[in-house]
């Protein structure tokens, strides 16, 4: 008896130090939010007065400025100019994860109104290009349609849609694979998301990713797809979703930003797991020397590269944590204006999120006037 009340005790101690370990972290979390809010308030005018744009002035739409070109090749394709479209895609050459990028803003664009894109198909049937777009659309429709919400909160029906929309898209992919370059990962790089929502097995989706490294090694979007599908929340664990990141960062040289997938893993980690304190967390050495290697990579990138933006937003919340906060305001000042990308898209409001903690870092490094 004395034994089982022993035991009895000891489960109780332990359940109370889980319960009072969850207190500590959501007082902590409050108290850090608090902070955070009424810093941000003193000091937002000050960042504003700095050069940093105000709230209502943030597009949440995109990670940073469009170029030029793109509004003029939307503009001709509303038209019914596929010809610029198609001659835009080309003009990328073999630098493939520019053509995915054009590929992916075409089908965009088709998958609002896709007249222009059925005129380029009939006129030239065996286009790669055409097909590549083709594909991406269909496969922008089918994400629609299921939304961004987890599957709790997914209807039958959208999930009904969904499949039968992403069965359609995956014969599209296969259609521009057959017609694309031996050399272009661009259709190997759409079946990605097929992979995810049709629920690929291991060794199929190790395939998929082996078809686009000997392509492009260093296909930053592509890398970052497959990070997804290693990740908790999709069809892996922390633990090969950080995997994944190390081995493929690995096949970059400086400059080539894949220093942000271990960046991404450890976001992923933390996000999705609710008792992780993140003001502990992201001081863990090795994240800490995570972020010093992305800052070098960003620092070796070359001149107008526009992925270091994606780079840089991650690295503002991560330095951020890490109370690196001269750092931070350095990557703040980089992609103010925008914030339509992790780690700001996966608040509810990701304007809010950005501005807490983009204010509270220049509040920590401007002195009070």
């Amino acid at each position: 008896m004395m034994i089982f009340l022993g035991v009895l005790g000891l489960a109780l101690l332990a359940v109370a130090a889980y319960v009072l370990r969850g207190v500590y972290y959501i007082r902590k979390a409050k108290r850090l939010t608090a902070e955070v809010e009424a810093i941000g308030a003193r000091v937002a005018g000050r960042s504003v007065a700095q050069g940093f744009l105000p709230g209502d002035r943030l597009d949440t739409g995109r990670s940073g400025p469009v170029p030029a070109e793109h509004g003029v090749v939307l503009a001709a394709v509303r038209a019914g100019d596929w010809q610029a479209g198609a001659a835009w895609i080309e003009a990328a050459g073999t630098d493939w994860e520019e053509r995915y990028a054009r590929v992916y803003v075409l089908g965009d664009e088709a998958a609002q109104d896709d007249g222009w894109l059925r005129a380029w198909r009939a006129a030239r049937p065996a286009d790669p290009a055409a097909a590549a777009v083709d594909a991406d659309s269909a496969l922008t429709v089918a994400s629609n349609v299921r939304g961004a919400l987890r599957a709790s909160q997914t209807s039958r029906e959208q999930f009904r849609v969904f499949h039968e929309l992403q069965a359609k898209a995956q014969g599209l992919v296969e259609e521009a694979q057959a017609l694309a370059d031996p050399a272009d990962p661009t259709p190997y790089v759409l079946e990605q998301p097929i992979a995810l929502g049709l629920n690929y097995p291991h060794e199929r989706f190790r395939a998929l990713t082996a078809e686009i490294v000997k392509r492009d090694p260093k296909h930053l979007s592509a890398h970052v797809r497959a990070l997804q599908y290693w990740c908790h929340k999709w069809h892996g664990s922390h633990a090969e979703a950080a995997a994944y990141a190390r081995e493929a960062a690995a096949l970059g040289e400086p400059g080539d930003l894949l220093s942000l997938l271990p960046l991404y893993a450890y976001f992923e980690q933390e996000t999705n797991e609710a008792d992780v304190d993140p003001d502990v967390y992201y001081k863990e050495p090795e994240i800490v020397a995570a972020a010093t290697a992305a800052l070098a990579d960003v620092a070796a990138a070359a001149p107008g590269d526009r992925r270091v933006l994606r780079v840089r937003h991650m690295l503002a919340w991560v330095l951020y944590w890490q109370d690196r906060y001269p750092e931070a305001v350095e990557q703040f000042r980089h992609i103010d204006g925008y914030v339509g990308t992790a780690p700001w898209t996966y608040a509810g409001d990701p304007v809010a999120r950005y501005l807490k903690l983009r204010d509270y870092s220049v509040g920590q490094v401007t002195p009070d006037a």
